[in-house]
């Protein structure tokens, strides 16, 4: 293999990640609506996808029809599987090293995977909630269709040692849910019972309206949820059932009607039941949110500079070996003199590259703004990638010329998996949430589309 294209696949690298650095200046000084930031991150994608198809796969698979050999059929044939299993590897290891990396505050790059995350965190503590207040009887007979209701009203409260909770006479207007800490409980000065994580406190008073019959004070640090009677009320207006529950508790029958098993309802299956009956609900942080994410994750700048390059690295191979390949055919044809650079150049590819990379380091840099970066640390982090793209073309060159050419198909089959994996589970769902489905599906089409006519080039 002769090398002294090799500056080319550098300049080339260089040119399909020069849109990072020129969409993070966009980013950082212009705001654009969702819909734009969608349209523009799905047109990316479709551009993407077009480039793996056509300059990635394509080929491959090509060579498997066109052979005209026996010899030559099983060596496409080979390659085409190496393809096929790099492929598998390369989205399986990029979903992991993802996983990880955003584990550590790298979800903060991607507008996507932030808005997976506060919403999964929301969801984790929905269900918190409702296996906190699994513990009462009494809501487990609340109708599945009030469930929604009642997770929106709880209000989570907290105490320190030596506050009281309620006061033995006063009136009995709401409910408590120990969650963390232990509570005392005593009855005209005299202890009568310590409650810690599970239980419940109040339950007779809020059905009742009676005053409380006990003091409880906080032992150390507690945090409850609960609901006043006004809400609890309104709950046993709306449903029969939950009223019949009430009353049964009232008149101190309840234990006995669950020890009977006439109305009892198992914990575990009542939690997944009332999850089930919960809107799914998706969670768009404020830019304070993003900020206080950004600091619980000390880490978050180096994790987040560590996923831009996961993205960026298996693109930056498949232009060095794509070129590599290329030269290698034609000097083997015609010798060096043989090989014109701009029928080489692998014009899909690098096009999809530049215009996916594009909308991604503009919405990224957004994101960043609102958690509190610099401008200057902003673009130095985008501008440091299009260098290691750059570098990274130059190894793929080196590669594709320098290992068996079945080698080079099963790494940039491992490349094409994480590409289209990287596509799949992060710029389509952000294309998704910030544009919609019709915005999603018309611009990944006109992304596609337009990195396909760059093959008029060739």
């Amino acid at each position: 293999m002769d090398y002294q294209f090799l500056t080319w696949a550098v300049l080339l690298g260089a040119l399909s990640a020069a849109s990072l650095p020129l969409g993070s200046l966009l980013g950082l000084n212009w705001q654009p609506g969702n819909k734009i930031v969608g349209g523009m991150t799905a047109f990316g994608g479709g551009a993407l996808v077009a480039a793996l198809a056509v300059e990635l796969v394509a080929p491959t698979a090509m060579h498997v029809v066109q052979a005209e050999t026996e010899i030559a059929k099983n060596e496409a044939s080979h390659h085409l599987i190496n393809m096929l299993i790099g492929a598998v590897i390369g989205g399986s290891l990029f979903a992991a090293l993802d996983s990880i990396i955003n584990s550590k505050g790298g979800f903060l790059r991607k507008t996507s995977a932030t808005i997976d995350y506060f919403t999964n965190r929301k969801s984790a503590r929905r269900k918190e909630i409702l296996e906190h207040l699994a513990s009462s009887e009494l809501i487990r007979h609340l109708p599945l269709e009030i469930v929604e209701d009642m997770v929106n009203k709880v209000h989570e409260k907290s105490f320190q040692a030596g506050e009281v909770l309620c006061k033995e006479g006063s009136t009995g207007d709401e409910v408590f849910f120990i969650e963390s800490g232990s509570v005392s409980v005593t009855r005209g000065g005299e202890f009568v019972a310590d409650l810690k994580s599970g239980d419940v406190l109040g339950e007779i008073a809020l059905v009742t309206g009676a005053p409380r019959t006990a003091t409880a004070s906080a032992k150390d640090e507690v945090l409850v949820l609960t609901f006043p009677k006004e809400d609890f009320d309104q709950w046993r207006s709306q449903s029969s059932e939950f009223e019949k529950a009430a009353a049964m508790l009232s008149a101190s029958r309840l234990k006995e009607l669950v020890d009977s098993d006439t109305i009892d309802i198992n914990t575990e299956e009542w939690v997944d039941e009332a999850m089930t009956a919960l809107m799914e609900i998706v969670v768009v942080p404020t830019d304070t949110q993003l900020q206080e994410a950004s600091e619980e994750h000390g880490g978050a700048p180096m994790a987040i500079w560590l996923g831009i390059l996961l993205d960026g690295i298996p693109e930056s191979f498949v232009i060095g070996s794509a070129l590599a390949v290329s030269i290698a055919a034609a000097i083997a044809q015609g010798g060096v003199e043989s090989v014109l650079l701009g029928s080489m150049i692998p014009y899909t590819l690098i096009a999809g590259l530049f215009l996916a990379n594009f909308p991604e380091a503009m919405s990224s840099s957004i994101g960043m703004k609102k958690q509190g970066w610099g401008g200057l640390r902003i673009f130095s982090m985008w501008f440091s990638l299009t260098v290691m793209t750059s570098i990274g073309a130059g190894v793929g060159y080196w590669l594709g010329g320098s290992v068996d050419h079945g080698i080079v198909v099963l790494i940039e089959g491992l490349a094409a998996g994480a590409m289209l994996t990287m596509i799949a589970a992060a710029m389509i769902p952000e294309a998704v949430h910030l544009g919609g489905s019709r915005v999603t599906g018309l611009s990944t089409l006109f992304g596609f589309l337009a990195a396909i006519s760059f093959k008029l080039l060739e």
